[in-house]
């Protein structure tokens, strides 16, 4: 496992300037400048960029013109962007839709690679949770032909794609022995596993191998309360055992915060003192 001065820290977007209409997590359509500077103050490396159907028509990374102002603050701030979470699959499951759906939704997941190299980001977060959470064997094969069609495109551009699913480690390690192909993983979510009752070092245990992108989070498990996302060490992860698996498999890739919010206008701080948290553990 690489060092904590190689390892590279990350924030999720949205995380940085107060949230939007209410909504917990989302591409900011009004602040998303700020985050280059909150950033920076903040200690993190990189921004993990939300693409989701609530900022489609204003996220920079969709346009020329937006990525002029885009790579100019990236560069004025030194924050990179090394991921790419597709939220926009939240909004737009590729999961019991229609065959016309399925096929626009596809063409979208086919063009993302390409847009996370010109970016900079060597991986997509594609989310299999909650209202797009595999529900069936069905869905199961579905995902597989989506992922299969998707390779090519994930291949010429260099771009991984990982799976962040609720599916528990015996059913996920089987789901990605489906696709044993280098591109496809699979993203860890701490915060989620602990929220389900998973236990850490089942899951690395099952398809550690295959982890390519972990989101650290704390949420309360049903069983202490229900599934809500804490602040760091206040929920139910067991951030002793996520970490020592972590050593154990050797992972040297980025990791990014997907942390509970702090109080609006306070966000830099309140990232600064999650980010401590979090290295705390990795030295």
């Amino acid at each position: 496992m690489a060092n904590s001065t190689a390892t590279k820290f990350g924030i999720m977007q949205g995380r940085l300037v107060p949230p939007e209409g209410g909504r917990f997590q989302s591409f900011p359509r009004t602040r998303w400048h700020e985050e280059f500077p909150h950033a920076q103050a903040a200690g993190v490396d990189y921004i993990e960029w939300i693409v989701d159907g609530y900022g489609e028509n204003l996220n920079p990374v969709l346009s020329e013109a937006g990525l002029r102002e885009f790579d100019a603050l990236k560069q004025k701030h030194g924050i990179a962007t090394l991921g790419i979470c597709a939220d926009w699959f939240m909004d737009y499951p590729l999961l019991r839709c229609t065959v016309a759906e399925r096929a626009e939704r596809e063409a979208f997941l086919h063009s993302l690679p390409a847009i996370a190299k010109r970016i900079g980001a060597g991986y997509i977060v594609l989310p299999f949770v909650d209202i797009s959470r595999i529900e069936t064997e069905a869905e199961k094969d579905a995902l597989v032909e989506i992922l299969l069609a998707a390779i090519p495109s994930a291949e010429a551009s260099g771009v991984e794609l990982h799976l962040e699913t609720d599916l528990g480690p015996t059913d996920f390690a089987a789901l990605l022995a489906l696709v044993p192909h280098p591109f496809i993983k699979a993203n860890f979510d701490s915060g989620n596993s602990s929220g389900l009752g998973y236990v850490a070092r089942d899951e690395f245990a099952a398809y550690g191998e295959r982890i390519g992108s972990i989101h650290i989070k704390d949420r309360l498990s049903k069983a202490a309360g229900g599934i809500r996302t804490m602040p760091l060490g206040s929920g139910s992860a067991n951030f002793d055992d996520v970490f020592a698996c972590m050593k154990r498999i050797g992972y040297d890739r980025p990791i990014t915060l997907q942390v509970a919010r702090g109080q609006d206008g306070d966000e830099v701080n309140w990232i600064r003192d999650q980010l401590a948290f979090v290295k705390r553990y990795w030295k």
